[in-house]
């Protein structure tokens, strides 16, 4: 049995956090309830997460006390403590500084029990490992690192009469594609002849690999310049596949091929009744005050390359004549387009739409799925992101909404991933990408 001390961001990363620490005790100082009790107010996940906590544990107290502790489901048991009081070196300590002085007094206590300081903070750990104290990150929800993530796509290797079947028929059953994942992506690659290759998608409920959607045949308004983006507007296009999500670096092409092929299928092929395009206004949940104008105003410098994606794909559907009209403009005059911040999608429910979430690294994994259960009949989304640009300081590469549906949704039939490596912005802006 061990001790565990949680910080303050471990609550508001996860409320139900207490609860994962099996048959151990958990500790939460007093301080941490002060914070708590701060943000209990704001209108922001951190908000929510903050209530959340405070009325799981109001609920506790009704088993027993919890400064004698309760008795956790787990087996374990809760305790809130705090500081000697009576210490004089405890005043003046910051919130920081008194998480570590509860874990000093309480490994003095009980030494033979092994004290742990959980945080998000890696100061705190630092600290706490600066004074002889055991502290870790709290890991329960995180995934993979950015290069450790599922790409979404393979490499199988195929005879050329295997190779000249699924030219032929669209479809084969090629030996490993029992390991790959619904709706991966292939390479189907001769041996013997490296160049002839076939590109192809795992279809799990026919176990068979199957050929993409022909491009040349749907008259999308943007071209697929790599092998990923191919891959990429296959899933886009088709129909049973319902939830799609897009990572990598900038200029990869994330956010202009997901509007590319929502507009060719709103406009063009009446496929859905609206593009929806969302971006997280940070925090998600926070009003769109202290800027003047309407809505549409106040969102418009976040949404800038929304309108300049969209402008781009005027500009290449009237083959270069329409490259006057603005991304905003085209929004305006066109009902079946629609820009909305996620801080209203609480509550609603969105049928038969093309929608795209951009910047979905920046979601906490609560948020992704208030997202995507407002999601009705016939609506495909959309997540692009890159985890190399978070900017919300509640999540990181591991933790954030995008890595959690990319590692859930791997193996579902209706989700499909991709991960994009290739940059085609321009020259300058790929080697800024892998230079900086």
């Amino acid at each position: 049995m061990q001790n565990f001390i949680l910080d303050t961001n471990v609550l508001i990363h996860d409320p139900s956090a207490y609860r994962q620490f099996k048959e151990n005790n958990v500790i939460i100082p007093l301080k941490v309830l002060e914070e708590i009790d701060q943000f209990k107010r704001e209108l922001s996940e951190r908000g929510r997460n903050a209530r959340t906590v405070s009325r799981a544990l109001d609920e506790l107290r009704k088993v027993g006390r919890l400064s004698d502790g309760v008795t956790l489901d787990s087996g374990g048991t809760l305790k809130v403590l705090f500081a000697d009081k009576d210490d004089p070196f405890s005043v003046g300590l910051s919130a920081d500084d008194l998480i570590v002085k509860l874990a000093v007094d309480l490994q003095k206590v009980t030494p033979d029990v092994k004290c742990t300081v959980v945080s998000k903070d890696i100061n705190l750990r630092l600290k706490a490992d600066a004074l002889g104290l055991d502290a870790e990150d709290y890991e329960n929800g995180q995934h993979h690192e950015p290069d450790e993530m599922y790409s979404g796509q393979a490499v199988l290797e195929a005879d050329a009469e295997a190779i000249g079947f699924f030219a032929k028929e669209g479809h084969a059953v090629i030996p490993g594609m029992d390991e790959l994942s619904a709706n991966q992506y292939v390479t189907l690659q001769n041996p013997n002849d490296p160049k002839q290759t076939m590109l192809g998608r795992y279809d799990l409920e026919t176990h068979r690999v199957v050929k993409l959607i022909t491009i040349s045949d749907t008259n999308t308004p943007i071209t697929p310049r790599n092998r990923e983006q191919r891959f990429a507007m296959d899933a886009l296009l088709n129909d049973k596949i319902k939830l799609i999500t897009l990572c990598g670096k900038a200029g990869t092409g994330k956010t202009l091929l997901a509007i590319a092929a929502g507009f060719h299928q709103v406009m063009n092929t009446k496929q859905y009744k609206r593009l929806l395009v969302s971006r997280p206004i940070f925090p998600m949940g926070k009003d769109l005050g202290y800027l003047p104008g309407s809505v549409e105003e106040k969102l418009d410098p976040w949404m800038q390359p929304i309108h300049d994606a969209l402008a781009l794909i005027v500009h290449n559907q009237s083959g270069g004549g329409g490259g006057n009209k603005k991304g905003g403009d085209l929004l305006a005059s066109n009902p079946l387009i629609d820009v909305e911040p996620l801080t209203y999608i609480r509550g609603r429910s969105i049928p038969n739409q093309f929608m795209i979430v951009d910047e979905s690294q920046n979601l906490t994994p609560l948020e992704v799925k208030t997202v995507i259960t407002r999601v009705g009949h016939d609506t495909k989304i959309i997540l692009t992101g890159d985890l190399y640009q978070i900017d919300n300081p509640y999540v990181d590469s591991l933790s954030n909404g995008l890595s959690a549906v990319v590692e859930k949704f791997r193996g579902e039939s209706l989700a499909a991933h991709m991960l994009l490596t290739e940059g085609v912005r321009s020259a300058l802006a790929e080697k800024a990408a892998n230079l900086l």
